[in-house]
Formats: structure tokens, sequence, C-alpha cells
């Protein structure tokens, strides 16, 4: 079992259908998408307003 931290999400319907679209096309899991979402706006926040500096406790 994935000792990753978990949580839940609540979206709206049309953005979980158009979530799914999108994992339709990329192959990707909703779990995986969602991340793969999450890692880009966060490389994008970075890039604008340099790193975020957290404690690394496990591997990404």
């Amino acid at each position: 079992m994935s000792k990753l931290p978990k949580f839940t999400l609540r979206i709206s319907e049309s953005l979980h259908r158009k979530m799914e679209y999108l994992t339709a096309i990329s192959g990707r899991s909703k779990n995986k998408e969602i991340e793969f979402a999450l890692k880009r706006y966060i490389r994008d926040f970075e890039a604008k307003n340099g790193a975020i500096e957290i404690d690394q406790k496990t591997e990404d």
C-alpha cells in the first residue's frame, strides 16, 4: 500500500467530466492527470515567483 498522502477532492460535475475527457486523451488515470496539472502549475508558479522551499522528506 502506498505511503503517499491522500486527500479528497470535491469538484463540480462539469469539471469532473472535462477531466475524464482529458484522461481519455492522455491515457493517464484521474489521479495522475491531477498530479500532472499540479506539477505544471507549481512549475509555472516557481518560474515566476522563485522556488517554494519545503522540507523534503520523500522522493517525488
